[in-house]
């Protein structure tokens, strides 16, 4: 069993330092010691992306282990043959100008992003473009739409931090820079309007 501690690191870092043990050890089992919330998350989900089964063990005030067993023959989840389209979306308007229209460009995009084929495989919001998916927001009954249809809807833990809105996030789910990376690189086109 491979102990990992990775309390007080920020994000991507995480993920990053679990990766590499996977990657270097090939372990098996995993014993990791982090910080709640978006690191035991983030961390949870690239296990689980990796075929590992991910379980809390113990929790302290602001930490937990975390327990992974790798499922027998599991890998990575590569699928080869399907169109992967992202879309990058980094404020909140579309084009520069007057944003009174970008705004109205942008719940056009959205609107318009329901009607392509294939769907967009992630929508994924950074920088100012994270206070679309917030509690308030104009956008989120199309944000919601998307969802209903199978786009995973991705925002910036660090961009909510810095805008102070992560509590308000109310569409999708957050991500952190390595899976916002990881999905563009493994994105057969990427849009950016």
């Amino acid at each position: 069993m491979e102990y990992i501690d990775l309390k007080g690191l920020s994000c991507p870092s995480p993920v990053i330092e679990t990766k590499k043990i996977v990657e270097t050890t090939g372990a098996t089992e995993l014993r990791i010691e982090l910080d709640t919330g978006a690191p035991y998350e983030n961390v949870s989900r690239f296990l689980e992306s990796c075929g590992y089964r991910v379980s809390t063990e113990q929790e302290g005030k602001d930490w937990l282990t975390l327990r992974a067993t790798k499922a027998e023959g599991a890998g990575y989840q590569v699928d080869h043959g399907l169109k992967k389209v992202v879309v990058l979306i980094d404020g909140e308007t579309v084009g520069r100008g007057d944003d009174t229209l970008g705004a109205v460009l942008m719940k056009s995009l959205l609107h318009t992003l329901k009607e392509i084929k294939p769907l967009p495989w992630r929508l994924i919001l950074i920088n100012a473009g994270v206070k679309l998916a917030q509690e308030g927001s104009d956008y989120l009954p199309v944000l919601g739409q998307l969802e209903e249809l199978g786009v995973e809807i991705l925002s910036c833990g660090t961009c909510l931090d810095f805008f102070k809105i992560k509590e308000r996030l109310r569409a999708g789910r957050v991500t952190n820079m390595y899976e916002i990376l990881l999905s563009l690189t493994n994105a057969s086109s990427v849009l950016r309007p």
